[in-house]
């Protein structure tokens, strides 16, 4: 790491020195690195750096190097800057995220510092996770939508979601003609034009969820994809990340129910009740919706995927029946 960066951490942190820097991952497709960086002298023992470097040659692991796969990855990270500068702080407790600390360029480069969760109670990341901790999640999601409702997504995603139609035509394109290909635009019009609209995570899958001792315990992570949209997308991608076809059909209806119970009482503690039962209403009706937008893109980028299955094909039943 160059030196000036170094020195800016240390400022920004109020540091005496760096201890270690540790690679967390590799960003998707070789547009850089997450780095842990060990601190001496600071208030909190590390923080995060998100190190974007656009790369050379990109390398997607499924093949999907086009100029729209560049420039979509490229804006999503202008769209995380943005994100963290002017969204972020009206994020609080009961939807937890990593606080931001400072955002520079050099060389060509961004860098984007942030709290460390680990240090912060939320240390652990999970792959499968119990019914408590997936309606903590959904509690998250929930306080998140409520927290933007209305919200105009300024510099962000005008539609949020990294699977959304406008920005995936290579995937459209490799879709199988049937009735969701034909029907994808009029069910993309449906699900984005919704009267009651909010912010979305646009990535709400299980491994951008960070987790502590308890399962109310829970933050998030990486918000490339945010922006407007009905809650249901990420309800629905979230849902279909933890849960496979047989708990999906058992749990949909006890699930959706303690969502809305989550985000009524989200809204209630913002004293912004009075829409709740149309607010419900409308994105009951665009859930199956939600799931067939996704199936519409998996179907495109990769037709093996496990999420395509009996439950997924039963939403895009729903979903082109509604229209």
């Amino acid at each position: 790491m160059r030196e000036e960066n170094q020195h800016k951490i240390l400022a920004k942190t109020g540091a005496q020195s760096i201890e270690k820097i540790d690679v967390i991952q590799a960003l998707w497709s070789g547009y850089g690195e997450i780095f842990r960086i060990h601190l001496i002298g600071a208030h909190f023992p590390s923080v995060i750096l998100k190190n974007i470097v656009q790369p050379v040659l990109s390398n997607h692991p499924r093949g999907w190097d086009t100029d729209i796969s560049n420039a979509r990855k490229i804006k999503s990270y202008e769209v995380e800057t943005n994100w963290y500068i002017n969204y972020s702080e009206k994020c609080d407790e009961h939807c937890r995220i990593p606080k931001f600390i400072h955002f520079w360029q050099d060389d060509g480069e961004s860098f984007i510092l942030l709290e460390d969760l680990n240090t912060s109670g939320f240390p652990k990341r999970k792959s499968n996770l119990s019914m408590d901790e997936i309606m903590g999640c959904l509690k998250w999601l929930a306080n998140f939508h409520a927290t933007f409702l209305s919200t105009q997504p300024t510099n962000l995603w005008e539609i949020g979601t990294y699977w959304h139609l406008d920005t995936r035509p290579d995937e459209f394109s490799q879709m199988t003609d049937g009735p969701l290909k034909r029907g994808a635009h009029k069910l993309n019009t449906k699900l984005n034009n919704c009267k009651f609209f909010t912010l979305v995570h646009g990535d709400a899958k299980v491994a951008n969820f960070c987790f502590g001792e308890s399962p109310e315990d829970i933050a998030a992570v990486d918000f490339q994809y945010v922006g407007g949209g009905c809650g249901m997308k990420d309800v629905a991608y979230f849902l279909g990340s933890v849960l496979d076809e047989n708990e999906l059909q058992m749990r949909e209806s006890e699930l959706l129910t303690c969502y809305f119970s989550y985000l009524r009482e989200a809204l209630r503690r913002k004293g912004s009740t009075s829409e709740f039962s149309s607010i419900e209403a409308e994105w009951r009706r665009l859930y199956p919706i939600a799931w067939a937008d996704f199936t519409r893109f998996l179907l495109g980028w990769m037709p093996t995927h496990r999420k395509l299955n009996l439950y997924s094909e039963k939403m895009v039943r729903m979903a082109l029946g509604s229209h």
